[in-house]
């Protein structure tokens, strides 16, 4: 091996600085380097990367203040992803569903209606008639209920 290696494009001594340095022609330009050439921005790569400023020796204390989001969580009959207020586990609530208002009325209309021999008592028997109740698998607390009437 002889001599130094070949300068790196926009050292001293490269003849054209490289793309985006002072100096430098802008790319397109006569006196720009071709693409592919030396000094001439990859593809893909932006013309010029400003490094963000740091400051140094500065004893400041930033204080970021976010606003307090309430989101209001609205339950229907199918599990629900979210946040357990008690024990602060990210859970998929469980379901299970207990007697309410609509299976009373509709208890009572079907008796009205004269189907006595136990057929008013298919309500409680279908869980579409049933409030859907959503409670944390981890601590077994109720989070919501969804009641049908």
């Amino acid at each position: 091996m002889s001599g130094a290696p070949p300068p790196y494009p926009g050292e001293k001594g490269a003849g054209v600085p490289a793309y985006g340095q002072p100096g430098a022609p802008a790319y397109g330009q006569p006196g720009a380097p071709a693409y592919g050439q030396p000094g001439a921005p990859a593809y893909g790569q932006p013309a010029q990367y400003n490094p963000p400023h740091v400051i140094q020796g500065a004893n400041t204390t930033v204080v970021v203040a976010q606003p307090t989001v309430t989101l209001v969580q609205h339950f229907r009959e199918s599990p629900v992803r979210m946040t357990c207020p008690h024990c602060r586990a990210d859970i998929v609530t469980a379901t299970f569903y207990e007697t309410g208002t609509l299976t009373w009325v509709a208890c009572f209309v079907i008796a009205v209606l004269g189907f006595w021999l136990g057929c008013c008592l298919i309500p409680f028997c279908i869980d579409a008639c049933k409030d859907c109740v959503h409670q944390c698998p981890n601590c077994r607390q109720q989070l919501g209920r969804y009641n049908r009437m």
